[in-house]
C-alpha cells in the first residue's frame, strides 16, 4: 500500500506540474508601460538584448523529461517551416493578418484580420485566435501556426496584453474587437520595448460566455462597471469568494524555463550551422562547376 501510494502521489504531482508548466508563460502579466520604461532603464548598456523565444518553444516540463528526444526532433521541424516561412514575434493582444491559401480555389489567397485573443499549444500543434467583427458579426478563427496553408503572418500592430488571453472580447462591446481590413501596418522599433496594451474594456449585459467576476485576476475588464451595471447582490457577495490571493506566492504554478531555454537556444544554434554548412556547399559546388566550364 505504500509504494501504491507514493505512485499515485507521483502521478498527482506530475500532472499538477504539466498544468502550471504549461500556463507559466501565459499567466505571466505584462507589466505597465511605467514598469518597462524602468525595466529598460536599469538594463545594463553592455549586455546583449536577450533572444526572442517563442512560447511555443518552451515544452512543458514534465513532457520534456518524458520525450527528450521527440521534443528535439519536433524543434527542427519548427525551424525548418520558418526557415521556409517568416513567423514574427507577436502576443495576445497584437492585431495580425494571416493570409492562407484556399483549398477549394487552386492558385487563390484569402486573408484575416483580426486581433490575437488567445495563444494555445506547444511545438507543432501551437495555434492562435483572431477575432474581429464584420457587419456586426464576431468572426473568430483559430489557426495552426505551422499549418502549411498560411502563407503569410503580418504584425499590424505590435502590442502586448495585460492578461495571459482575451477571450473577455467575445462579451465586450464590438468597438474593442473591430479592425478594418485594409489597416496599414503601424512600424515598430525592435529596439523599443512592446507596447502594453492595457485598456479596459466594458463588457454588455449578461448572459456571458464566463462568470467574468469570478476572474479577479483579469486587469483588462472594467470590474467598476461591471459592479455597478451588470451584478446583483448575490453575485457581488459571492466575488470575494473567487479571489485567490495566494497565486502570487505559488511557486508550482511557475517554474524556472532556463534550462529549457538553453535547450531551446542550442536547437536553433545548431540549425543556423547547418544551413550555413548546407549554403557553403552549394556555393562551392556552383563554383566548381562555372571552373570546369
Amino acid at each position: 500500500m505504500a509504494a501504491f501510494g507514493r505512485v499515485v502521489l507521483r502521478s498527482r504531482q506530475n500532472l499538477c506540474l504539466r498544468w502550471s508548466s504549461s500556463t507559466a508563460e501565459a499567466a505571466k502579466p505584462a507589466l505597465s508601460s511605467t514598469e518597462v520604461t524602468e525595466s529598460t532603464q536599469q538594463q545594463k548598456p553592455g549586455r546583449k538584448p536577450k533572444r526572442f523565444i517563442s512560447p511555443e518553444f518552451i515544452i512543458p516540463r514534465g513532457m520534456r523529461a518524458d520525450f527528450p528526444v521527440k521534443n528535439h526532433v519536433e524543434r527542427l521541424d519548427m525551424l525548418r517551416r520558418r526557415a521556409v516561412m517568416d513567423i514574427p514575434e507577436f502576443y495576445v493582444g497584437s492585431i495580425l493578418l494571416v493570409m492562407t491559401s484556399d483549398p477549394y480555389t487552386p492558385g487563390k489567397s484569402q486573408q484575416f484580420v483580426g486581433i490575437c485573443i488567445k495563444r494555445g499549444g506547444y511545438g507543432l500543434g501551437a495555434t492562435f485566435t483572431l477575432r474581429n467583427v464584420v457587419n456586426g458579426q464576431g468572426i473568430e478563427i483559430c489557426f495552426e501556426l505551422y499549418n502549411p496553408i498560411i502563407q503569410q503572418i503580418q504584425v499590424l500592430k505590435l502590442q502586448k496584453s495585460v492578461d495571459p488571453h482575451m477571450v473577455y472580447l467575445r462579451d465586450a462591446l464590438p468597438e474593442y474587437s473591430t479592425f478594418d481590413f485594409s489597416m496599414e501596418p503601424v512600424p515598430h522599433n525592435a529596439e523599443d520595448p512592446v507596447p502594453v496594451l492595457d485598456t479596459k474594456v466594458i463588457l454588455k449585459p449578461p448572459p456571458w460566455y464566463w462568470r467574468w467576476e469570478r476572474t479577479v485576476e483579469l486587469r483588462g475588464i472594467d470590474t467598476e462597471h461591471m459592479r455597478e451595471n451588470h451584478l446583483s447582490d448575490t453575485r457581488l457577495k459571492n466575488m470575494d469568494a473567487h479571489r485567490k490571493p495566494w497565486m502570487e506566492f505559488d511557486l508550482m504554478y511557475e517554474y524556472d524555463t532556463t534550462k529549457v531555454e538553453e535547450a531551446v537556444l542550442k536547437d536553433m544554434d545548431y540549425f543556423e550551422n547547418v544551413v550555413r554548412r548546407k549554403k557553403e556547399t552549394t556555393e562551392k559546388a556552383a563554383e566548381e562547376e562555372e571552373k570546369e566550364i
